[in-house]
């Protein structure tokens, strides 16, 4: 996956709960995570948050005191990693949380005045606003230093994949996928694996019986994507673990997977759609390089999806018909971190960026520009500035090798991790105090 798109989650990963929320007086204490609480007003604003968002994708909303349990546990999740950052020094000044105010502020075509009046005039504090950004500016680090840094990728890993990928590169493809996980204690007795194994096979059944499996994944995941109905999008094999790819292989469109089992706990999966993936070049001499530039709007609670597209298709006429630049276009407008050198990507190799953006850049022809194009980092206008043939060498191979497979690696590592944190944190629960 291509480095510059992978820095564009930052800002706007913070929870869907901020835009168009009001500052409730302090509720009573509805958990008790080691030396933190949860309050009952936290808990009810990230619900009518996750509501919306549900509301959104048209998905079945769950009973609200099911969906209450779920976003409770988010964010049980979320204050023990803050409290690890703190405990461990991790931190984010205030230089470092202005500059991402402003950038937020620039994404929404404000000054950032004009921003702070706005959620003001929403009814969300400005000050609540910064910390829920430092927040997930956090989170993004504590994940980085205590998961991502320590992946290891030997080198005889590196030669299997290489060689099977040159072996099945002709039958490769993705994968449209939602996904239910139910976590299991990291030192669990019988009971507790018992329990775990039957709250699974509760789910798969009555998702095999015709129940909507993003209501499901919603009422019962602990997967990081539970309230987007478990939704992983369009993945490529690569870029799932291989646990879920050898599952995939043998299901139909529609089809719901036997119960997995990982570290993490127990998985059901859906497939929701199957094509042909665009085909990385692993092997031969010499590949086709791609010199290209874009422009991405991300979507948020703010900017839906037809916003995002429609901003796009108007910048995009104002090149093809006002002649405007795109570089100086992309300085204006895109929430990239490629914006300063005008959206410019540089030379790519097949297979550095996502397949949905490599599919439709692969069909441009010098000069011209995409209309709007999806991806999992929002919309983007692509233009192709010019190709050429380049040489692969071996070094380039391994390289790339050792990152899809880092990646393959660091969701599940990442689901692992939460799992022995949940367990090794002390946690009151005290929502049924009603």
């Amino acid at each position: 996956m291509l480095r510059f798109l992978v820095l564009v989650a930052l800002t706007w990963g913070l929870a869907s709960t901020v835009f168009a929320q009001r500052v409730l007086p302090v509720d009573r204490i509805v958990a008790v995570v080691g030396k933190d609480v949860v309050t009952m007003t936290e808990l009810q604003m990230r619900v009518a948050a996750a509501e919306r968002e549900l509301k959104r994708q048209g998905t079945a909303l769950p009973d609200r005191k099911v969906l209450e349990r779920q976003v409770l546990e988010q964010l049980i999740l979320q204050q023990a990693q803050l409290r690890l950052a703190k405990d461990t020094g991790i931190q984010v000044d205030d230089v470092q949380l202005d500059r991402a105010i402003d950038r937020i502020a620039e994404n929404n075509r404000m000054s950032t005045p004009e921003f702070r009046r706005r959620l003001e005039r929403d009814g969300v504090a400005f000050e609540q606003f910064r910390e829920e950004v430092r927040d997930q500016i956090l989170l993004s680090r504590v994940r980085e230093r205590e998961v991502d840094n320590k992946i290891q990728v030997s080198e005889s890993e590196i030669d299997l994949y290489l060689g099977e990928k040159n072996a099945t590169a002709a039958a490769r493809e993705e994968y449209e996928v939602a996904h239910i996980l139910v976590r299991v204690p990291e030192q669990a007795n019988p009971d507790q694996i018992s329990a775990a194994r039957g709250r699974i096979e509760k789910v798969r059944a009555e998702a095999q019986a015709g129940a909507d499996f993003a209501k499901l994944a919603a009422s019962y995941s602990d997967g990081p994507n539970a309230l987007r109905g478990g939704a992983l999008g369009w993945r490529g094999e690569d870029r799932l673990p291989e646990l879920f790819t050898s599952a995939l292989k043998g299901m139909k469109q529609g089809e719901v997977s036997e119960i997995l089992r990982s570290p993490a706990g127990f998985h059901v999966l859906k497939l929701l759609g199957r094509r042909g993936a665009v085909t990385a070049a692993a092997g031969g001499p010499q590949v086709v390089q791609t010199h290209a530039r874009h422009i991405l709007v991300k979507t948020n609670e703010a900017v839906s999806e037809d916003d995002a597209r429609r901003r796009l298709l108007d910048l995009r006429e104002r090149m093809t018909r006002g002649g405007a630049d795109f570089a100086e276009l992309a300085r204006l407008h895109s929430e990239d971190g490629t914006a300063a050198r005008g959206g410019d990507l540089g030379w790519l190799y097949p297979g550095d960026t996502v397949p949905d953006f490599e599919r439709v850049m692969d069909g441009l022809q010098p000069g011209e520009i995409s209309p709007p194009v999806h991806s999992p980092f929002g919309w983007h206008l692509i233009q192709v500035m010019e190709r050429r043939k380049a040489d692969v060498s071996a070094d380039r191979l391994r390289l790339s090798a050792r990152q899809v497979l880092r990646e393959r690696k660091s969701e599940e590592a990442y689901q692992e991790w939460l799992r022995q944190l949940r367990d090794q944190t002390y946690v009151e629960l005290r929502l049924e105090e009603r």
